[in-house]
């Protein structure tokens, strides 16, 4: 890959120029209260570098999924407060996007100031379909930066055909941050001249989030953990009884071709050999282990069972190479969080190269209290990484190669 980066964006001289960055700060919040600022923590060494070298920082980012129009509950105003905190200094929240509140504030910007939009998707032109619409905010978040550059540095939506990560790169100067630099940098390692064994680790609830990168994953590596919820349609596509467990019935002919697929290439496909059943879908449900080919019929797995922990540990310990995305169980109920902890514990005393690929994955290590110094590498970008991995170009990645 061809781009212009960070380091040539700074290198040409940033001093009283506006920068426009695109973020990934996408938090999980209770209320107004981040629960876990990952994604704020990793958006933050570019925003400092530039704001540092004299930079107008205008900071565009969005938060959960508003439809198109303002809505309290998802402003950024928690966002700018943890940004200020980590930054050092105040950091302006404008009460619109592109509005007379964003304009107001961006033109009045010092030298190393730094400004945070409101809610890009608060404008239904950000993820509209119609490439017109987008174009048109991509143009107006330009004007906000006359003169200015754009840095693309929200890895977490680079698969996304949207206006502040596609558009806006034909609008304005382009460059890569050193966030999106990074994760591209992990993937290709996970893609090209992999250290062998290569495992990857697949949890979370659906089949159906994954069928691509199943499919591709399955000519590239030589061992397939599957545990979560996901697991169940895999059990149930063996032919065994899954009770009240988690199942995509629909996907039960896909998953049979997964099963074949894997035995061909000779690819050891690990299922859960044992589960924590439970009679509810609750934090303090009553629960006892049971074979995962005899899970009763009035009871859902909720977690992979002790068994299966020991398993999945023993089959990563003599891996060079590992990607986990997903946990294996409702880890956000202590009682059946030990499966996804057993994971990664089991990565943190690895030799490997180990990457842990954002969302659900990366806020576990956190709510388990685990070294993420202990992981070579923890991504911001789930679905993005996923894409990759699944061979999908990334438009907001290809927009950057385009001005090159």
């Amino acid at each position: 890959m061809t781009v212009k980066n960070l380091d040539d964006l700074l290198g040409e001289g940033v001093q009283g120029r506006y920068v426009l960055v695109r973020s990934d700060l996408n938090v999980p919040l209770d209320g107004s209260r981040i629960t876990d600022d990952g994604r704020v923590r990793a958006a933050l060494p570019t925003i400092k570098k530039l704001a540092d070298a004299g930079a107008k920082v205008v900071v565009t980012a969005h938060l959960g999924r508003p439809k198109g129009e303002p809505d309290a509950k998802y402003t950024l105003a928690p966002v700018a407060q943890r940004l200020s905190e980590l930054l050092g200094a105040e950091v302006a929240l404008a009460g619109d996007l592109v509005g007379e509140s964003a304009k107001a504030l961006t033109g009045g910007l010092a030298d190393g100031g730094v400004v945070l939009l409101e809610n890009v998707r608060f404008d239904a032109r950000e993820t509209s379909k119609d490439a017109v619409d987008r174009s048109e905010l991509a143009a107006e978040l330009g004007a906000l930066v006359p003169g200015g550059a754009f840095v693309s540095d929200g890895f977490g939506v680079v698969h996304r055909k949207q206006a502040s990560v596609y558009e806006v790169a034909s609008v304005l100067p382009a460059y890569a941050g050193g966030l999106v630099l990074a994760e591209l940098d992990v993937l290709k390692k996970l893609t090209d001249d992999v250290q062998r064994p290569y495992v990857v680790v697949l949890g979370g609830a659906k089949v159906s989030d994954k069928l691509g990168v199943i499919a591709n994953l399955l000519t590239k590596v030589d061992r397939l953990l599957i545990g979560g919820g996901m697991a169940y349609t895999f059990l149930k596509a063996q032919g065994h009884e899954v009770g009240q467990s988690l199942l995509q019935a629909d996907q039960l002919d896909q998953v049979k071709g997964f099963l074949a697929e894997a035995e061909k290439r000779g690819v050891e496909l690990v299922l859960p050999v044992d589960v924590l059943a439970a009679t509810e879908f609750s934090a303090d449900a009553e629960h006892e282990v049971v074979a995962a080919t005899a899970i009763p019929a009035d009871r859902q797995g909720l977690d992979i069972g002790p068994a299966s922990r020991e398993l999945f540990a023993g089959k990563l310990a003599d891996a060079k190479t590992v990607f986990w995305n997903g946990p294996m169980g409702v880890f956000e109920f202590e009682a059946f969080s030990g499966g996804t902890r057993a994971v990664a514990e089991a990565l943190v005393k690895s030799d490997a190269f180990t990457v842990v690929g954002g969302g659900d994955s990366a806020a576990a290590v956190r709510q388990l209290g685990l070294p993420e110094d202990g992981f070579s590498h923890i991504s911001t970008g789930g679905g993005a990484s996923l894409e990759y991995l699944e061979g999908k170009e990334l438009p907001g990645v290809v927009a950057l190669e385009e001005k090159n």
